[in-house]
């Protein structure tokens, strides 16, 4: 993990930060000396994840960021404590059903789309004016592949992260002169435990995966983290607006052959 002394004292709120990708974001910044803040749907395990936390002056907070007052709630806790944020990273989300459209109940359209895009837009809504009032911050969305490529039948999963996308261009271009930087993450596959569960229940098929990604693996919540830590750092002070791709290539490949031809463990 790369250091970013920068980041020590720091203030981050993370939404969907008690499980997954958003946890593994919580710790590293944590180690960086960052005071955390975790907002999980499931505020037990968020308080679980905060007393995990190296460090100290963390915070924990459970609510619903498809709610706008529960968002609001979020940014003025973390404010009341630490009068500052400086990183907000957007990670809360909810499984995709993968049902085909004819099939897909129009309610769970909306709501995966209200946690994950909606979510994103109020959170950073909630968040911004703290930190124009700063002059600096770090937004950090977590975008995806489908958001980019095809991948039926995910259609509000899809839906959803491409429009993260682009709410992460328009921020990102809205309030760079105000010293705002507003940058997505698109993870390929990536080997978390909701992954594994899918590839138990057969719904994904980690040797195929293998074989379409350049890198021939996947990757791992630390992947994640660790791009996250470097769009949170002064590494980062010159890059906003866009969507950075963590997925071994994935994205990158369009030849019709297989990525990989190297050994499957």
């Amino acid at each position: 993990m790369a250091s970013y002394p920068e980041l020590q004292g720091r203030v981050a709120l993370v939404t969907g930060g008690a499980s997954g990708l958003g946890l593994a974001a919580a710790e590293t910044l944590a180690r960086q000396g960052v005071h955390v803040a975790v907002a999980d749907l499931d505020a037990g395990a968020a308080a679980r994840a905060v007393a995990a936390l190296p460090g100290g002056g963390h915070l924990a907070l459970g609510g619903d960021v498809a709610r706008e007052a529960d968002v609001q709630r979020f940014a003025g806790a973390v404010l009341e404590r630490h009068g500052r944020i400086d990183v907000l990273i957007n990670s809360a989300g909810i499984p995709d059903s993968f049902q085909p459209t004819l099939a897909q109940d129009v309610a769970d359209f909306r709501r995966l789309v209200d946690v994950h895009l909606t979510g994103t837009y109020m959170a950073t809504k909630a968040v911004v004016p703290a930190m124009l009032r700063q002059q600096r911050g770090s937004v950090i969305n977590l975008g995806s592949v489908a958001g980019v490529l095809g991948l039926a039948p995910r259609n509000a999963y899809s839906a959803a992260k491409a429009g993260i996308g682009m709410l992460t261009r328009t921020m990102g271009c809205e309030w760079a002169a105000e010293g705002i930087r507003v940058n997505a993450i698109a993870p390929g596959y990536m080997l978390t435990p909701f992954a594994q569960k899918l590839i138990d229940e057969g719904k994904l098929d980690a040797q195929r995966i293998r074989r379409r990604t350049p890198a021939g693996r996947l990757g791992t919540a630390q992947h994640i983290a660790d791009a996250m830590a470097f769009l949170a750092s002064d590494a980062s002070a010159f890059i906003t607006g866009v969507t950075l791709p963590v997925d071994g290539g994935y994205m990158a490949w369009g030849a019709a052959s297989d990525a990989y031809a190297g050994p499957l463990d």
